[in-house]
């Protein structure tokens, strides 16, 4: 069933399918918003990076192009944030403040991946043990420029190794 084998967690490595440079906040928002148009219900977007690299700045370029009206904001002290109103509704996690995976069960990610939503966890490298093998991490951090930023786009299963490949064809 979906259920069964969305929860199939795995440490196996992912594999690095894209890197991108960035020379702005508005180029990053571009690419999350490349990024929307592939993105399908139950998908897993797992971000991480540096205090700053711009990872909510991600998410605000990938919650707008799927159309919500909703101002996105850091969930770093609710933890969770939900924006609806676009193609997809957009579950944003904020692993942070999260001691580790054991205090992830709050989240009921489970749930959250089974719902017809895109689910977006910053930080999410701190949960990688009970996440689900097929999900998207992408790495971002600091380039040469103030406003440069380095982003890899990594598959962690099948789901994503095509539309990465689509993606990159777009960019």
């Amino acid at each position: 069933t979906r259920r069964t084998t969305r929860t199939t967690r795995s440490r196996r490595p992912v594999v690095r399918l894209m890197r991108r440079t960035t020379a702005s906040v508005e180029e990053t928002r571009a690419v999350a918003a490349d990024l929307a148009a592939l993105t399908v219900a139950g998908d897993l977007i797992v971000l991480r990076g540096d205090l700053g690299a711009g990872k909510t700045a991600f998410v605000k370029g990938l919650v707008a192009a799927l159309g919500s009206p909703d101002p996105v904001t850091s969930p770093t002290f609710t933890i969770a944030r939900r924006y609806d109103g676009g193609r997809l509704t957009v579950h944003h996690l904020d692993a942070y403040r999260l001691a580790g995976p054991e205090e992830a069960a709050d989240l009921a990610l489970d749930e959250l991946l089974d719902d017809d939503a895109v689910t977006v966890i910053e930080w999410g490298d701190r949960l990688r043990g009970i996440l689900p093998v097929d999900r998207l991490e992408i790495a971002i951090g600091f380039g040469a420029g103030d406003d440069d930023r380095e982003l890899e786009l990594d598959a962690g299963g099948p789901g994503w190794a095509s539309r990465l490949r689509e993606l990159e064809a777009m960019c």
